[in-house]
């Protein structure tokens, strides 16, 4: 397929980019030779210039050498967005480790089954969480567990209030004596660290993803893979100024798209990142007022959280240039609602946790398309295929299978060959998404292949929701999947077929699930039925179920 996309790109965006062979620790000390004092971090109150973050990044990298910490061995990381992730998370690859990124509010069934996948013998979690790794420990092969509080990077008046708070609600507070656990300001030391011991080819990161299957599986992803997506998105938008931008950081850094576009690109930009550790939409309107970020990656639903809150026209968004919108597709209506509050511009994009993320953008300053997900990035090469053969290249206009190929793309599925075997084909990462190009080269997603439910932009595997419903004692026969949902994107829905005699009730399985899986992975409305609808081989009809329910849905409305 031509590269006939390039035509549309800004003058200022190159076909081809160079990408640098360095680790993304090398990005990190560049930024601090050329701009030592500028703030790094901004984090409630806190502030840590780029000379201080090096020094923790260096002092928690000694720390952790002088525990054994070796190159190639993985670090397991279940932390917010704080201080301590960006320092644990350039220490480790310093190292020549692999970091391994959970999120905090995974159960602790799934909290085993990723480390245990990806054999991390080094944990660094939240205190709040600890409980819950101790509750898998004696499963895990762990050698140090590494307690992290948010309260360490706060001013001392919110620091006290921050841990009354915590053990009021009955919160671990620090390390629990008498456990093994290690506070995470013990690991800082002032030794000299070892030299850095990565190289751009190593595996930096490997990343929990359904893939096309749907079956977890860790992407491996090295340091080239997402310094070229720092290097893509730099090109992208040619007129940031290194040292000049704030990137406001609310999405998830255990998420690929956080990590890159609010960490690794911003610290690469040597800009100050305004770090919230969670989402809520009056401490980000308060954060765009009084700090002023110039630009704000984000997913749709936080778009539309802004956007409807009683007390918006309270803040001055002006500061915003530039939004990025990624996870999930973006509203018109949305897009042109936010755009008028900041007088800036939301550009809507593509990318999958293999790609690191970005591979698709709209223009910054040019056209762009409403519902695409705009063009490839520089060295990035698509194609659209007939989804049956997967070789066929389809004409523009004609919906297939969207392939993608560039410097981005993971180096495989982590001890998975069957899997890798399946996603990289004849040169190419098969994303399992089905798109369309029109003529001038913008792409459009037009349904997804795998049945993934995104939800607030955190991926939702079906078949993981079934098993859980599966393992109720009273439950026959589920099957789960997303229907439309104004704020979040989707939400999870489950059919249940209750074995007979044995009654159950929506809220004992909301109970239930609530028990083994994250928050946002429950099911938000489950429907009792006598049986599921099945092809004659006994295939349960999904999309037969999802219509209908979308049709009750519209109708309640």
């Amino acid at each position: 397929m031509d590269c006939i996309w390039r035509r549309h790109y800004d003058p200022e965006v190159p076909a081809e980019v160079d990408i640098p062979d360095v680790t993304l620790p090398e990005l990190l000390y560049r930024s601090a030779s050329d701009f030592p004092d500028n703030p790094a971090i901004i984090f409630l109150g806190h502030t840590l210039s780029y000379r201080r973050l090096k020094q923790s990044v260096w002092q928690a990298a000694a720390g952790l050498a002088r525990l054994g910490f070796k190159p190639g061995q993985r670090l397991a990381m279940i932390l917010p967005n704080c201080p301590q992730t960006v320092i644990t998370y350039y220490a480790t690859l310093h190292l020549g480790g692999i970091i391994v990124m959970l999120n905090p509010l995974a159960a602790p069934r799934e909290i085993l089954d990723q480390i245990q996948r990806t054999e991390a013998d080094t944990v660094v979690a939240l205190d709040h969480v600890a409980p819950k790794v101790e509750e898998v420990r004696k499963a895990l092969n762990l050698k140090h567990l590494i307690i992290a509080s948010l309260a360490d990077y706060l001013p001392v008046p919110w620091k006290w209030l921050y841990n009354f708070r915590a053990r009021r609600k009955g919160q671990q507070v620090g390390p629990r004596p008498g456990t093994g656990q290690m506070s995470f300001q013990d690991l800082l030391t002032d030794h000299a660290p070892p030299a850095l011991a990565a190289s751009s080819s190593d595996v930096a990161i490997l990343q929990h993803t359904g893939g096309t299957t749907g079956l977890p599986k860790a992407a491996a992803l090295t340091h080239r893979n997402l310094v070229s997506n720092v290097a893509q998105i730099n090109a992208w938008l040619p007129h940031c100024q290194r040292g000049g931008e704030r990137v406001l950081a609310v999405l998830p850094y255990f998420h690929v798209f956080g990590m890159t576009a609010s960490m690794n690109w911003p610290i690469n930009l040597a800009g100050a990142i305004l770090l919230l550790p969670r989402f809520d939409a009056a401490q980000v309107l308060k954060t765009i007022h009084q700090r002023r970020p110039t630009v704000f990656p984000a997913a749709p639903t936080i778009f539309i959280a802004l956007i409807n809150h009683p007390h918006l026209r309270r803040y001055d968004l002006s500061s915003l240039w530039g939004c990025i919108s990624g996870s999930a597709p973006l509203p018109q209506d949305v897009q042109e609602q936010f755009e008028a509050l900041t007088k800036g511009r939301i550009i809507e994009g593509y990318g999958l946790t293999e790609t690191s993320p970005v591979t698709h953008l709209n223009p910054i300053a040019g056209k762009r398309r409403p519902g695409s997900i705009g063009l490839p990035f520089p060295n990035t090469s698509c194609r659209i295929v007939d989804a049956e053969s997967g070789l066929i290249d389809l004409p523009p206009g004609d919906v297939g299978e969207l392939l993608l190929r560039g410097p981005q793309v993971m180096a495989e599925y982590w001890q998975n060959p069957e899997e890798t075997a399946l996603a990289l084909r004849h040169g190419w990462f098969y994303t399992g998404d089905l798109a369309r190009m029109d003529e001038d080269g913008f792409f459009y997603i037009v349904d997804r292949k795998k049945d993934i439910i995104i939800a607030s932009g955190y991926n939702i595997y079906p078949r993981e929701v079934e098993e859980v419903l599966h393992q109720h004692p009273a439950v026959q026969d589920a099957v789960a999947f997303g229907v439309p949902d104004a704020y979040r994107g989707e939400t999870v829905m489950a059919v249940v077929v209750p074995k007979p005699g044995m009654p159950v009730t929506a809220p004992d399985l909301f109970d239930f699930c609530r028990q083994r899986l994250a928050v946002y992975k429950t099911p938000k409305i489950i429907e009792f039925r006598r049986e599921l609808p099945k092809t004659a081989v006994g295939k349960v009809l999904r999309r037969e179920l999802r219509a209908e329910a979308e049709a009750k849905l519209k109708g309640a409305d």
